[in-house]
């Protein structure tokens, strides 16, 4: 493995998208050193290519084979016909890394020659700003120094933790599709204020500053987010009225749901593809 590794990325979704885009931004890597393919839609590749200036390989065997890293970022359901694909041309010594949800590192394993380091992460598409959080847990083959050169990588847009395989569909439900709740729960603030009178701007102004501000104060004071809503929500006050509401209507109940179910997901996707 080089000090300047080369890359190659199986897939052009949203999140290749995201790592592209914040670890280019960063000068974590520079676009010479990347290679990009997709089993269809090449005007996504290409549009991918001039946008982050990656290469779109003339060889893609050679791509993936003379690649040091090897990302699998593709649907779950495409894993075992790409691993098939693309699997015998990946050596012992090359590192794969996957952030396929569900797909375990022994899936990819089986399908690889015996001895290669493969990585599982799970990041989140906020790494196209640099603050994705990351969860890694290495395969059977993988040693210290691949997990080290993983969490490197994506330590440069935003945090990483190293978790037992196991927990790696909580962590898919929680902070794998967490922003996604965040926007949903930015879309009903910003419609609330609108509905109130507030123009568009100044209710999605107002919105993502409270976000910030109350994203910021947990990180700073190390506080317990119970603490501090205790601290804003005065009795019979405007918050508390507020809260009362959001009680009557289970919101920490449907929330705690909502990352439970895209656990169970998660492992259904793990499930039906190991049965191919």
């Amino acid at each position: 493995m080089t000090d300047r590794p080369t890359y190659c990325f199986i897939g052009a979704g949203s999140m290749t998208e995201a790592l592209l885009s914040g670890l280019l931004s960063r000068g974590m890597l520079t676009g010479e050193r990347i290679t990009i393919m997709n089993r269809q839609n090449h005007e996504r590749v290409r549009q991918l290519a001039r946008q982050y200036g990656v290469i779109l390989p003339a060889d893609r065997k050679s791509a993936v084979s003379q690649a040091d890293i090897v990302i699998l970022a593709i649907k779950p359901k495409d894993a075992a016909e790409a691993l098939e694909q693309w699997g015998r041309y990946i050596r012992p010594g090359q590192r794969v890394i996957s952030v396929i949800a569900g797909i375990s590192t022994s899936f990819i394993e089986e399908r690889l020659a015996t001895g290669t380091a493969v990585i599982r992460a799970m990041p989140n598409t906020s790494g196209t700003v640099g603050l994705s959080a990351t969860a890694l847990c290495p395969g059977l083959y993988a040693e210290e120094a691949d997990l080290e050169e993983a969490a490197r990588f994506f330590s440069s847009i935003g945090i990483t933790v190293v978790v037992k395989e196991e927990d790696m569909d909580a962590v898919t439900g929680l902070s794998g599709s967490g922003p996604a709740y965040i926007y949903y729960l930015v879309e009903a603030l910003e419609k609330a204020g609108v509905s109130m009178g507030l123009t568009p701007a100044v209710s999605r102004r107002l919105t993502l500053q409270t976000l910030l501000g109350a994203a910021k104060m947990l990180q700073e004071t190390g506080e317990d987010p119970a603490e501090l809503r205790r601290k804003v929500a005065s009795p019979g006050g405007t918050t508390m009225a507020g809260l009362e509401t959001l009680a009557q209507h289970k919101f920490q109940d449907a929330l705690i749901l909502a990352v439970q179910q895209a656990r169970r997901r998660s492992l259904e996707l793990g499930r039906s593809t190991a049965g191919k």
